[in-house]
């Protein structure tokens, strides 16, 4: 089966000081065991790099430089397979927002979501449960509730 891992999933994976890192860890091995695979979109590589680059204190960033952050980026997309964007993605995304009512950030939720169901997956692994519940189909699983 497969899983998308949202860009909390993979900013907190580069970051071995914070708290949720060892959740983190702990879910990559326990979906490995379970034979799932764990997949990425390009809209969380995006917003991987924009997070990464940003400073730490002002703008709640991780403060890399664009070199610590391609090598990351590098190691992310050794790790993950990468999902397709269909040509379809903004209708479905458009479909998405509107009958859900998105507004402000929950909109790039909303793409990752309009990918999951282009791609045919359910599940997403995500600090952020709330952020997903609303969309029929899509299972939103916290690393927190595997430990």
């Amino acid at each position: 089966m497969a899983i998308l891992a949202d860009t909390n999933i993979l900013l907190r994976s580069v970051q071995p000081h914070h708290p949720h890192y060892a959740f983190v860890e702990h879910a990559f091995a326990f979906f490995h065991a379970q034979g799932e695979v764990l997949f990425v979109s390009l809209q969380n590589l995006i917003e991987f790099w924009a997070v990464a680059t940003r400073p730490l204190v002002l703008e709640n960033g991780l403060g890399m430089t664009t070199d610590a952050a391609a090598n990351e980026l590098a190691a992310i997309k050794d790790l993950f397979p990468i999902l397709p964007e269909p040509p379809s993605i903004f209708q479905e995304w458009e479909e998405l927002v509107i009958t859900y009512k998105v507004s402000g950030k929950n909109a790039h939720d909303a793409r990752l979501v309009a990918v999951m169901r282009l791609c045919g997956i359910t599940k997403i692994l995500t600090f952020n449960v709330s952020d997903f519940t609303r969309f029929a189909g899509i299972e939103a699983i916290s690393p927190i509730s595997l430990s």
